[in-house]
């Protein structure tokens, strides 16, 4: 009689209060393999790690590969250590057949014996292993070229899970569940809190904000964020820009007056006339210098030196200059923005929030805030389970938060 395939895998850390080890063994019945804990240590305190060293054994090797794969990403590592399999790119713009797929989880490959930090994590994404120097950078698919060493397979891939904060954290208090019945006011005070303290330790915060911001009246509240330096980097579409700017220019958002809440005559051709004059001056940032375009949101961005990043879709009008419409170069100047972010605050944005979540690392807190719950619920299950959200109109939620931090 044959020995079923095994190896033993063992996990370190916060494994049992942050439940990655009920998470690891539910991984393995659920691909019908067994397990046998061989050894068990519990952190006495909470700054102690725990150790567990598993068995695990499975029907085939396919199978048993299938759930090493699976368990590497929860941070489960082989007791017999491997580099890394690399394997050349076969042409531009193409991963091999077996190449690893990313998550925005924390990662480090083994390769010469060591372990490498992955560079600019992401999900979805490959693997890219420079010999010469070492490095790992985590590559999209469309920017890898033929012949770059791609890390296939998961051997020699560690994955470190995000665990449970040894100090109550106000993203701890919020939780990731969706709600309407939350204490929004509450939940703000708490978020400002953490604001300031991603501005004290230096990191960024980037903006995503959908032109609902401007349709609701909420543009000179997000224009407060920007001059009292909470918004580090902003990232929008046509929409946003275009209303915003047909708003400073003509003082209505899809021809209706924000004042009064009514219809201009002939009003619904004001955002043409909005992008036609950006369009005659240039740029945006040339509309602010010629003193054609004198307040706004993206007035506020050009003034206070905040980047911004406008990426186009196929229902744009015009659109503006500044609106980057290759998919792949927006990706591209997106992710120039990601480094040094530490918190991401999406406001009322499905498409732009769910490309944004799918390049941040699951270490930068995200805040999805929308008057409809699914989109907050689509930003998590498209892998984005770091955010939390709030369910909320985009106008009130805004107010709040400039109020919370005494702008």
């Amino acid at each position: 009689m044959h020995a079923m395939p095994s190896e033993v895998i063992q996990l370190s850390g916060h494994i049992i209060d942050s439940l990655i080890l009920p998470k690891v063994l539910d991984e393995i019945m659920d691909l019908n393999g067994t397990f046998e804990i061989l050894e068990m240590t519990v952190g006495k305190r909470k700054t102690d790690p725990s150790i567990a060293r598993l068995r695990i054994q499975a029907g085939t090797q396919r199978q048993l590969a299938l759930i090493l794969k699976r368990l590497s990403r929860l941070g489960a590592l082989p007791l017999h250590l491997k580099d890394v399999h690399l394997v050349r790119a076969p042409r531009d713009g193409v991963f091999p057949a077996n190449f690893y797929s990313t998550t925005n989880l924390s990662t480090d490959v083994r390769f010469r014996g060591k372990w490498r930090r992955v560079e600019r994590i992401e999900m979805d994404c490959g693997i890219v292993v420079h010999p010469g120097g070492g490095r790992a950078v985590c590559t999209p698919v469309a920017s890898v070229r033929k012949s770059d060493w791609v890390v296939c397979g998961a051997e020699g891939v560690k994955v470190t899970p995000l665990e449970r904060a040894r100090q109550a954290q106000v993203f701890q208090f919020m939780g990731s569940a969706v709600s309407s019945e939350k204490p929004k006011l509450q939940l703000i005070q708490r978020l400002a809190q953490e604001m300031r303290a991603v501005r004290r330790a230096g990191q960024k915060i980037l903006v995503v904000a959908g032109p609902a911001v401007v349709h609701t009246g909420s543009g000179p509240y997000l224009e407060r964020l920007i001059r009292g330096g909470y918004v580090h980097v902003l990232f929008a579409g046509n929409g946003l820009a275009t209303h915003d700017i047909e708003s400073a220019l003509y003082g209505t958002s899809l021809g209706i007056r924000l004042d009064r809440g009514e219809p201009v005559k002939d009003g619904h051709d004001h955002h043409m006339r909005a992008i036609n004059t950006i369009r005659s001056a240039g740029s945006i940032r040339q509309a602010v210098r010629r003193g054609i375009l004198k307040r706004g949101i993206m007035h506020a961005c050009i003034t206070h030196r905040v980047p911004f990043v406008l990426c186009g879709s196929i229902r744009d009008d015009g659109p503006l200059p500044d609106v980057i419409t290759d998919v792949v170069e927006a990706q591209s100047a997106m992710r120039q923005h990601i480094p040094d972010v530490g918190m991401a605050l999406m406001i009322a944005s499905t498409l732009h929030s769910i490309a944004t979540g799918n390049m941040l690392p699951a270490t930068v807190k995200t805040v999805c805030v929308d008057i409809n719950p699914a989109v907050v619920t689509k930003l998590s299950d498209r892998g984005t389970f770091q955010g939390i959200g709030i369910v909320s109109d985009t106008e009130s939620f805004l107010r709040e938060l400039t109020r919370a931090l005494r702008l």
